[in-house]
């Protein structure tokens, strides 16, 4: 991804900036996501066609994790290893929403849009935050 575009996406040219905004991005939304998960897991997990109990479990994982995420982005210079934690878990989220949507679950045809859409988007974070990263590094 090209410094220009990563710039323009996080409205900054400061490498370490673009971390943190991609990072706070990534917290803002899986922490949105966890939030309704724990809120409304019956009325999703009806919705999506996946257990409402698996929703409500994932709803707090999500959430502490997102709560991690936003802890560093706020650090005014994210360790290299704790971004490149959150780019591995981002990646293995992707794959393995993908590999439990083909191995087990069962989902309804929203859940069949869903969860490859947010696959998707975690799969855009990780990669987001993998370019920041490498354009803080000389």
């Amino acid at each position: 991804m090209s410094q220009a575009l990563l710039a323009g996406l996080s409205r900054t040219t400061q490498p370490q900036s673009m971390v943190r905004r991609f990072l706070a991005l990534d917290a803002v939304v899986t922490g949105g996501n966890g939030l309704a998960y724990l809120a409304a897991s019956g009325p999703l997990g009806e919705l999506l066609g996946i257990d409402s109990g698996l929703l409500l479990e994932l709803g707090l994982l999500l959430t502490l994790y997102a709560a991690g995420v936003a802890w560093l982005a706020g650090r005014a210079q994210p360790p290299a290893l704790g971004v490149k934690l959150v780019i591995d878990i981002n990646a293995l989220w992707a794959v393995l929403s993908v590999v439990a949507l083909v191995a087990w679950l069962e989902p309804s045809t929203a859940g069949l849009v869903w969860v490859p859409m947010q696959a998707a988007v975690v799969a855009g974070f990780a990669g987001l935050q993998w370019s920041a990263l490498r354009a803080t590094t000389p």
